[in-house]
């Protein structure tokens, strides 16, 4: 019988959670496996703002477009366009851009495996990964273990860790279709996003279409039991003109809409990505944050082993609330109050034609932090919204508000 390979670490999901946290540790002369699933591709509008690409270098030819632009489309069909002054929003395919940073740890020295997780072992010296590659199954042994296996992980299962088999989720289904030839085609812009706010598409989310060059992300969200998710992209996509175009491939997912209160056991086991809950809610953004969280996961797991003080595992947490904690429960309010029914999501588009409010929107989303700067824009724009709130402000002829 052969010996157990061992690691230092081991990271189970290979999203851009899992493959940063690999490629940090990896680089930082940590013995790093990284296991992930073939063929896996999370739906996915594909959108990372400047500050990742920054953050996380990211080269350019990785970016299959460049957003100028958001168009908000509310209930009652009135549309609201967003431009971003002066900058852009970078468009990824996640097919590409998953596996181009699975290789970058890979090429840091991370050892990659390919397979779906299965179990947890422990006894008196240490901890066992067991995974199943085909029909077989495999172990390694690890000194620590980084779950980055997405919403409803099973490695935060195995692990016990605290509301993991709980956590509240939306489900998203996307469409990946071959745009319409030339940069603009009737409603389809190449170069725009449009977020669509209406009840008839998704009863407690949004839908979208995102443009990725060659190819454009239709989709949509909810959690409402029993909606068809398939039946509002056909209509969304008969809206739009896309009802013609090639289907590339069709994929969904569960997406978490609250961050766990605690993402580690306590004792060699934390948590990065959606497997931690962190998708901002009201936007589903999660790359960005899945990136960040896969680096301070990182670190947090260098700590333990420099100090072997389990203690330093929850410091992932707090290094992320400190840093995106007030954003999420921001938007989390935003959420809550304004995707209740179609009369405030008409407001809500209403609002999103102030010049304030789309100024600060993108500051915030292109820099991931609230806007500091210009308290008065931030109190105009609370004024305006108490305005929408008890209609003070009349929306469009034609609206249900």
């Amino acid at each position: 019988m052969s010996a157990i390979e061992s690691f230092d670490v081991v990271v189970v999901g290979g999203g851009p959670a899992g493959a940063t946290a690999a490629a940090d540790l990896a680089r930082s002369g940590v013995h790093v496996c990284l296991i992930d699933r073939a063929g896996r591709i999370k739906p996915c509008g594909g959108a990372i703002p400047p500050r990742l690409v920054k953050d996380f270098d990211i080269p350019q030819h990785l970016l299959v477009a460049h957003v100028k632009s958001a168009r908000m489309v509310a209930p009652s069909e009135l549309s609201v366009d967003m431009p971003i002054d002066g900058g852009y929003v970078g468009m990824v395919d996640r097919e590409v851009f998953d596996e181009w940073l699975r290789e970058r740890a890979a090429q840091a020295g991370a050892v990659r495996r390919t397979g779906t997780f299965e179990a947890l072992e422990r006894d008196a010296d240490g901890t066992t990964v067991v995974w199943r590659e085909g029909g077989d199954e495999r172990r390694v042994r690890a000194r620590a273990v980084i779950g980055a296996d997405g919403a409803r992980s099973k490695v935060a299962r195995a692990a016990r860790i605290p509301g993991a088999d709980k956590i509240p989720c939306v489900y998203a289904y996307h469409e990946i279709v071959r745009s319409p030839a030339g940069e603009a085609s009737g409603a389809f812009d190449g170069t725009r996003c449009d977020v669509y706010y209406q009840g008839k598409l998704s009863p407690d989310f949004y839908a979208w279409i995102f443009p990725h060059g060659e190819t454009t992300s239709v989709g949509v969200g909810s959690a409402r039991k029993g909606f068809s998710l398939r039946r509002s992209v056909d209509r969304l996509r008969a809206s739009a003109a896309l009802d013609g175009c090639e289907t590339v491939r069709r994929e969904g997912a569960p997406i978490p809409l609250k961050p766990l209160k605690r993402w580690d056991d306590g004792r060699d086991v934390v948590l990065a990505g959606d497997a931690a809950g962190v998708v901002a809610p009201a936007s589903g953004e999660g790359i960005y944050y899945a990136m960040y969280t896969g680096r301070v996961a990182a670190e947090a797991v260098g700590a333990y082993l420099a100090t072997g003080d389990a203690k330093a595992l929850a410091t992932a947490r707090r290094t992320f609330q400190k840093a995106h904690g007030r954003v999420f429960t921001v938007l989390g309010l935003m959420q809550w109050f304004w995707y209740r029914s179609d009369r405030f999501r008409e407001r809500f588009v209403l609002i999103c034609r102030d010049p304030d409010v789309q100024r600060l929107t993108w500051q915030a989303y292109m820099n991931k932090e609230l806007v500091r700067r210009d308290p008065m824009a931030h109190v105009r724009v609370f004024f305006k919204d108490l305005a929408h709130v008890f209609r003070l402000a009349a929306p469009p002829r034609g609206s249900d508000g």
